[in-house]
């Protein structure tokens, strides 16, 4: 295949790449004052990447010799991670704007779009260096989102920390990827599937184990969730509701597609991995939610518990099983954006942001369509019918059921009535306790109309969605097998 061939395959990340590249010379150039250009710039090459996934890079095949792997479940993919990168750059400059000592810089908006075009790669990989070097990019621009304002202690704490939890991770996830080389002879995954078909090897198993450990820090799964609550609650609130939604969306697909196109073979050796930290995440992350103050550490760990209800599906092996997984992910991803909209409008009257859960009391008394829409998404996030994130969880546990893995559905489903408490506890503070001091009002237009449109998504009228959605999810599931 031609050079101008493999790049139309992967143009995506060739105009995220091209994007980021140029307005990386306009920031040099324009400064400060060409923030909010290279912004809106910025949401404009990531629907020109989201545009170019409808012609041969959603299903064209193999790219430079399998390293890449055009098919319709990375195109699924990437369409959520543009949008939830697309929402993160939108909500960014009235936050920086109305936080003392720190204005949004350009390089800001070209963080996102480097990190995007990682995520790409990360999600159409078909070799384990491709998915190295694209986890690399996504992960060292994430490290500097995380710690952007530079002169907030929180934000630098979660930067260091993000980077020395990050490292090690990738050095456990290299590791693996050493011994999967040493004992297949290959990093494609279609030769490594080969590999785990045939003699079965102690090596390979270890190599297995490594793997699926790195991989586990990046979807935040249990045990190797230790980072995620303080760098939720110190990142800007920007930065936390992307490193909440995108790169869930790409680590989960990656972790997907290497599950099940390069490993697919030792299904019930991975099975066994990924049945423990989804019901270890699902328990953990409704318990400790439990007693937490602020509302970011809360989403904190309820992105652990949803995680656990992703790996229910993942753990099925089937296509139906990874169709329940990218629906679940196309739901959690609108029901986490929607709920950090509403905290980045929690503000007092000075304008200083307020993240503390006692801080909505009596919400629906002073901002009754801001408490309305929180209440959508922590009822969608408990499960709680008619809304979408009870078709979400309906999905997973289905999915598991029809592979026979009964005990597992019901273990998750019983945890996941801890998880409602939490949740609902935050609904019971919005309504029932007297009213705290009202938020700041005054806010943004777009930001009003992006919490509208996820809380219609969500709620019932979502529903019109479901046979559309059920369509595009069990064809990009069944592009794997």
């Amino acid at each position: 295949m031609s050079t101008s061939a493999n790049l139309i395959l992967t143009l995506p990340e060739v105009v995220l790449a091209i994007g980021a590249l140029v307005l990386m010379l306009v920031s040099a150039w324009g400064g400060q004052a060409s923030t909010r250009a290279v912004s809106w710039t910025a949401v404009a090459i990531l629907a020109g990447a989201g545009i170019a996934l409808t012609g041969p890079s959603a299903n064209g095949g193999l790219a430079f010799d399998g390293l890449y792997h055009a098919d319709a479940f990375g195109a699924f993919a990437k369409v959520l991670i543009y949008i939830a990168a697309a929402v993160a750059i939108i909500m960014a400059p009235r936050f920086f704007e109305r936080t003392t000592g720190d204005d949004l810089r350009p390089e800001y908006p070209v963080l996102i779009l480097l990190s995007s075009a990682g995520m790409g790669m990360m999600v159409s990989a078909g070799d384990l260096l491709t998915l190295y070097v694209g986890l690399e990019l996504q992960s060292l621009a994430a490290y500097v989102l995380a710690s952007f304002m530079r002169r907030d202690t929180r934000s630098a704490e979660a930067g260091l920390k993000y980077f020395v939890l990050g490292a090690l991770a990738s050095g456990i996830l290299l590791y693996g990827i050493s011994l999967v080389y040493g004992f297949s002879g290959s990093t494609t995954f279609n030769q490594i599937s080969t590999a785990y078909a045939g003699t079965n090897s102690l090596g390979l198993t270890f190599g297995l184990v490594f793997v699926f450990a790195g991989m586990a820090f990046k979807i935040s799964a249990v045990p190797f969730h230790m980072w995620t609550p303080d760098v939720y609650e110190g990142a800007p609130t920007p930065v936390t509701a992307f490193f909440a939604s995108a790169p869930k969306v790409a680590a989960m697909a990656m972790a997907v597609r290497v599950a099940i196109e390069a490993m697919g073979p030792a299904t019930d050796a991975w099975r066994q991995i990924v049945i423990f930290a989804a019901l270890a995440s699902i328990i953990l992350g409704a318990v400790a939610a439990i007693g937490q103050s602020n509302i970011k550490r809360l989403l904190a760990y309820s992105s652990i518990n949803n995680v656990g209800f992703v790996l229910v599906g993942l753990a099925a092996g089937t296509p139906d099983g990874v169709a329940s997984v990218l629906f679940y992910l196309t739901v959690y991803v609108v029901m986490t954006l929607g709920s950090f909209l509403v905290v980045l409008q929690m503000r007092d009257a000075s304008g200083e942001p307020v993240e503390t859960i006692s801080s909505l009391s009596g919400l629906s008394q002073t901002r009754p369509g801001l408490a309305a829409a929180l209440a959508i998404f922590m009822f969608s996030l408990a499960g709680i019918p008619p809304l979408l994130g009870f078709n979400a969880k309906l999905a997973v546990f289905k999915a598991a059921v029809d592979a026979g893995l009964y005990p597992l559905a019901v273990a998750g489903f019983v945890a996941s009535v801890i998880g409602a408490y939490y949740y609902l506890r935050v609904v019971k503070v919005m309504y029932f306790d007297e009213p705290a001091p009202e938020f700041q009002r005054g806010g943004s237009v777009v930001e009003g109309g992006l919490i509208a449109a996820a809380a219609v998504f969500v709620s019932p009228v979502g529903w019109v969605l479901l046979a559309p959605l059920g369509v595009l999810t069990l064809n990009a599931a069944r592009s794997l097998f």
